[in-house]
């Protein structure tokens, strides 16, 4: 009976330790869906579940939070750099900077975890030029 017991215990840490991460959103705005490109010529493509910087890096969307107006994601296992780590992406709106509707900062990008990565905010939205850890956001703009 103490064996069996012990097994189940087992197992239950096993299971426990390999769980990812489940997909949160809430009511993703439009304006930051589709084919965008930086003030530094790189390409994305966003949707519900995924960040792509072009041409190989990917995050894996875990959790869209509209309110703090964040990301948390998974790195994905090819990207060339902090494969299966996890990355926080914050962002804002900007306003008078036409043709940039938007910007992003990787708040932290080789996090452990994705609690990690989401209780880490680093950025300074009041100071965009600046508050994206010491550099500006990198602006967005639709490219179709």
């Amino acid at each position: 009976m103490q064996k069996l017991a012990f097994f189940i215990l087992f197992l239950s840490i096993i299971s426990i330790g390999d769980k990812k991460p489940t997909h949160h959103t809430n009511d993703i705005p439009a304006m930051f869906k589709g084919n965008f490109v930086d003030d530094y010529g790189i390409r994305y493509t966003i949707n519900d579940t995924l960040f792509i910087q072009q041409p190989r890096t990917k995050y894996h969307i875990i959790k869209w939070n509209v309110k703090d107006q964040y990301i948390v994601a998974r790195n994905d296992d090819q990207n060339p750099g902090e494969g299966g780590l996890y990355t926080r992406i914050d962002y804002m709106q900007f306003s008078n900077m036409e043709p940039w509707k938007w910007g992003f900062c990787l708040s932290i990008y080789d996090a452990k975890t994705d609690i990690i990565a989401q209780n880490t905010a680093k950025t300074d939205r009041q100071n965009p030029k600046k508050g994206c850890n010491g550099f500006p956001f990198s602006r967005m703009k639709r490219k179709d």
